[in-house]
């Protein structure tokens, strides 16, 4: 009888309840040796490579391309080949990649994806494998981290797999620039604003299939909407919940955690906020908005540390930070990102600005690493870039504040002897009144728009 094993999709992240998956390297009834890139996965903060647990023949997958796994649930089943190298329970990858236990067996990739709300975690005794890999996987005696890897022909990093899954390039078209063949983000982005590489179209060399004579049809008009009927009368209309057409949307990946983090934190913080206007008709031209707001943050901070900080509601302790980490919220079509600005306290303005970049391009090209997303001290959201002058920002565990910059506007100032048109830029400020109070939050608001005010 043939030994079989199943691996447990393992925590990707610091403990994500599960992960969509991207590409499979292999299909069923492919073999596969030990450490071989089995699948690439996409949890909230990355696209990471699962290696092959073991060596032996793909008997089962857990879904295809965009279907949602749970943590602790079959991903893959193989059949051991026992003459190519395999590891011993538990060697080397910090988690164990046990027999298979007893389970309701997982529909195969060719089958119809499994709804993720109905795919319930196995018991802790089948939980074997349940190890954490951030980007990268313990394999043999080093860290495997991520990595170009060919794929039906193609070399490609698992986040332009992503994106080119997003933006409906073939990848086995794109002409690749990268070193040794690897096809790059700004590959995947060029072909998809060309359409030179578009998922369905035919390719450029080939030769089209002559037409089948069809008799002709005569075309249904199309169906105009209109608030009248046919009598010229007004016509009563269902309720949108009724009427909508839409489909529901599973949500995945970053967007699938904002919607968890949120909900976490409305249900936790108790959010007062506060409002003022900070006057910056004296800055001197050239001045970067975002480079002075985290200075006035950081200014802040160090005038009113009760808001730098982090703050447990369970054990009711807060531990004030003699640092300033600001997390930058940024704005993405697949959901909202919070990198670290770290040790901002120490950065001057042109250092503040080739951080913030820096982090952007890592988030639109998704290689940040997941530790910059975490560990912040307080948040920033500049949502001004956009529209809208105040706002209600979310406060995220276990930080305490977050400032919210709306756009800038000019108004009527009272000077001495009349009127001045001053530009202005508001502020909200949002604070967790379990650990601050309304005076320490209203003097912080204070010391950032004394600094805000400030020429240079």
């Amino acid at each position: 009888m043939s030994d079989t094993k199943t691996f447990l999709l393992p925590d990707l992240g610091e403990g994500l309840p599960d992960a969509t998956i991207v590409e499979w390297a292999v299909k069923v009834g492919d073999t596969i040796r030990l450490d071989d890139t089995l699948v690439s996965m996409e949890t909230a903060k990355a696209v990471v490579e699962v290696p092959s647990p073991v060596s032996g023949k793909v008997l089962k997958l857990a879904g295809a391309a965009g279907d949602i796994v749970v943590t602790g649930t079959m991903l893959a089943e193989f059949e051991l080949d026992l003459s190519q190298p395999q590891r011993a329970d538990g060697q080397d990858t910090g988690h164990n990649h046990g027999h298979a236990a007893p389970a309701a067996p997982a529909p195969a990739a060719e089958a119809a994806p499994a709804k993720a709300a109905d795919t319930k975690p196995a018991e802790a005794a089948e939980r074997a494998d349940s190890g954490t890999v951030v980007g990268a996987m313990q394999s043999s005696d080093a860290v495997r981290s991520e990595q170009a890897v060919a794929v039906g022909g193609v070399k490609a990093m698992p986040a332009v797999r992503a994106l080119a899954r997003k933006l409906g390039v073939d990848l086995s078209r794109v002409r690749a620039t990268g070193n040794d063949g690897v096809v790059t983000n700004d590959d995947v982005k060029r072909a998809a604003a060309d359409g030179s590489a578009k998922v369905g179209s035919a390719p450029p060399a080939a030769v089209a299939a002559p037409a089948v004579a069809r008799a002709p049809v005569a075309e249904a008009p199309a169906a105009s909407r209109s608030t009248l009927s046919q009598a010229g009368r007004p016509m009563r209309t269902q309720p949108p919940g009724v009427a909508a057409t839409g489909q529901p949307e599973q949500l995945k990946g970053v967007r699938r955690n904002m919607a968890r983090v949120m909900a976490d934190a409305h249900s936790k913080v108790v959010p007062t906020t506060l409002a003022d206007d900070a006057d910056i008709h004296a800055w001197a031209p050239g001045n970067d908005i975002t480079g002075r707001l985290v200075r006035a943050i950081v200014a802040a901070c160090k005038a009113v540390p009760a808001l730098n900080a982090w703050f447990d509601g369970d054990k009711l302790t807060r531990t004030l930070h003699p640092h300033v980490d600001i997390g930058i919220a940024v704005d993405t079509d697949d959901g909202l990102f919070v990198p670290a600005l770290r040790n901002a306290d120490v950065l001057d303005t042109r250092g503040v600005r080739e951080a913030i970049n820096r982090l952007r391009v890592q988030v639109e090209d998704r290689s940040i690493p997941a530790s910059e997303l975490t560990g912040y001290t307080i948040s920033l959201s500049n949502f001004g870039m956009f529209a809208g002058r105040y706002a209600t920002p979310v406060v995220v565990p276990p930080t305490v504040a977050i400032v919210a910059a709306g756009k800038g506007r000019h108004q009527m100032t009272p000077v001495m002897g009349g009127f001045e048109s001053h530009k202005v830029i508001p502020l909200s400020l949002t604070f967790d009144h379990r650990a601050c109070t309304g005076g320490e939050a209203a003097r912080f608001l204070k010391a950032m728009i004394d600094d805000l005010a400030r020429a240079n």
